[in-house]
């Protein structure tokens, strides 16, 4: 039987969360058939040895690729379906959760979906967020003014309420059109880690295809599990100045670089220890993880 959907899901030491989340997609599925594909990205844990007593998914050892990475393997060794779900190993889908997703990607002009993120509390997750720019980037988010925000705040409740189209979205859960997806040329793999969903969001308004924001489809986002590190956080704030500078050019590209400093200073005068790591990254291209190939210039790109 052809499949409906594909199903991508990337691990890298995922042992404690990735059985939680396979447990949970038969039930999300409902009737609809998926084609599941694990990516391992090399997990030194026991990751690979859980996914190899498990025949509810076809498992791909991979290097460490990169998220992005992980997910453009996923797709190309995966039966063509019409449409492909993208998982974080630290989710759990609620029952029946998958259908509004697909019902959602048949409006007319979209090209991506995403569900409702509730935490393991209960509590809406803010994970709508808003277009990348310079204001944005102070890190004056806790102001809740949308000029000052990427984050769409859960105390706007209209936006987490309704379907609506948005700007883009956090990806733990992210459903795409295989044209879409064929449209885009896949995931940029060259972010290897965060801002990959951003970009694709983007590129995909860019072309015309909308990311829609469906509520009626709602999962458990246990978060926590991803190795969140001084390095890493400094990745995320790398690959913000690299895509802002890719959308806008250098000349607001060094603009942006200025503000995301300002912000990581205030988060570091705090007491933010990763943001002092961050900043150090930002300044001296040399300390800046080699996975994202940017440390020959001083704006990276």
């Amino acid at each position: 039987m052809a499949s409906d959907l594909n199903i991508v899901i990337v691990s890298y030491n995922s042992a404690q969360v990735i059985e939680g989340l396979l447990d949970s997609l038969p039930a999300a599925l409902g009737p609809l058939c998926a084609d599941i594909v694990v990516v391992d990205n090399g997990s030194s844990d026991a990751t690979a040895d859980l996914l190899a007593k498990r025949d509810d998914c076809r498992v791909i050892q991979s290097a460490n690729v990169g998220y992005a990475g992980g997910i453009n393997r996923g797709v190309h060794e995966s039966e063509r379906a019409p449409a492909i779900l993208i998982l974080n190993p630290d989710v759990r889908l609620n029952p029946g959760s998958v259908r509004p997703l697909l019902d959602r990607l048949s409006t007319p002009q979209t090209g991506i979906v995403v569900p409702q993120l509730r935490s393991a509390s209960g509590a809406v997750e803010p994970s709508l967020r808003r277009t990348p720019t310079l204001l944005r980037a102070l890190g004056l988010s806790r102001t809740k003014l949308a000029a000052l925000s990427e984050h769409v705040h859960v105390s706007d409740m209209w936006s987490y309420a309704q379907p609506h189209p948005v700007d883009w979205a956090t990806g733990a859960v992210l459903i795409m059109s295989r044209a879409c997806f064929d449209l885009l040329g896949g995931w940029d793999e060259s972010f290897f880690l965060y801002s990959e969903e951003t970009d694709a969001c983007l590129r995909a308004r860019d072309a015309g295809l909308l990311t829609y924001y469906e509520p009626r489809s709602v999962a458990v986002h246990i978060g926590g599990q991803s190795g969140r590190s001084d390095a890493t956080h400094a990745m995320q704030v790398l690959n913000r100045i690299r895509l802002y500078r890719r959308r806008n050019g250098a000349a607001r590209g060094w603009c942006y670089y200025s503000a995301i400093i300002a912000g990581e200073l205030a988060h570091a005068a705090g007491g933010r220890r990763a943001s002092r790591f961050a900043l150090a990254a930002v300044l001296r291209p040399s300390l800046r993880p080699p996975q994202l190939g940017c440390s020959d210039r001083l704006l990276p790109h």
